[in-house]
Parts: C-alpha cells; sequence; structure tokens
C-alpha cells in the first residue's frame, strides 16, 4: 500500500477556505432564502387580510348610512366616527397582541 503524499500549505488552505466557504452558504445563505419565504407568504397575508378589514369597514360604514334614517342630516358624520372608532380598537387589538407575542418571545437578542 503506497503512502499518502503530504499536502502542501498552499493545498491545505484551499482546502481550508472551500470548507469555509460551504459552511457560510449552509449557515447564511440557505435559512435566508427559507425565511425569504415565510416573509414573502406573511406580507400577502396580512395584505389580504389588510384589504379584507377595509371592504367589511366599508360596508359597514355604507349600511349605517344607507339601512338607517337615525344618521341623517346633523348626524351624518356619526357612520363616519363609528366605523373609525371600530378600525382604530382593531388596530389596537392588533398593536396589543404583537407586543404580547414580542415579550413572550423574550424581545430583542
Amino acid at each position: 500500500m503506497a503512502k499518502a503524499q503530504p499536502k502542501s500549505a498552499q493545498e491545505i488552505l484551499q482546502e481550508l477556505f472551500e470548507l469555509l466557504k460551504a459552511y457560510a452558504k449552509q449557515e447564511t445563505l440557505d435559512p435566508l432564502k427559507s425565511l425569504g419565504r415565510y416573509v414573502a407568504w406573511g406580507g400577502v397575508g396580512a395584505l389580504l387580510l389588510a384589504i379584507g378589514i377595509f371592504f367589511l369597514a366599508l360596508s359597514g360604514l355604507r349600511a349605517l348610512q344607507s339601512q338607517t334614517t337615525t344618521f341623517s342630516s346633523t348626524w351624518s358624520w356619526v357612520p363616519y366616527f363609528a366605523v373609525t372608532f371600530v378600525l382604530a380598537l382593531v388596530i389596537a387589538v392588533a398593536v396589543w397582541r404583537i407586543k404580547n407575542a414580542y415579550n413572550e418571545h423574550g424581545g430583542v437578542r
């Protein structure tokens, strides 16, 4: 059996560089690619949810304006105020839930 030739310092450094490059790719780029998919789907979901809430609020406003006679003439501003108040509540609940989730997971690390 023939003995393996010892590697030169240049060959060892070249192998080390290739190993470090492969490790960096495995530990940084691959997780970022999968994280990007989660962010993309989350963004699409948030956009669709925002559009749905907008149309729901708009339909509530139109229902208050057309289905009730209470809000005519001097009270015509009340449906706008009511819908704005409900949307502000939705935003407040969302912010509250985000803060709770953030605090439960230890905040910024």
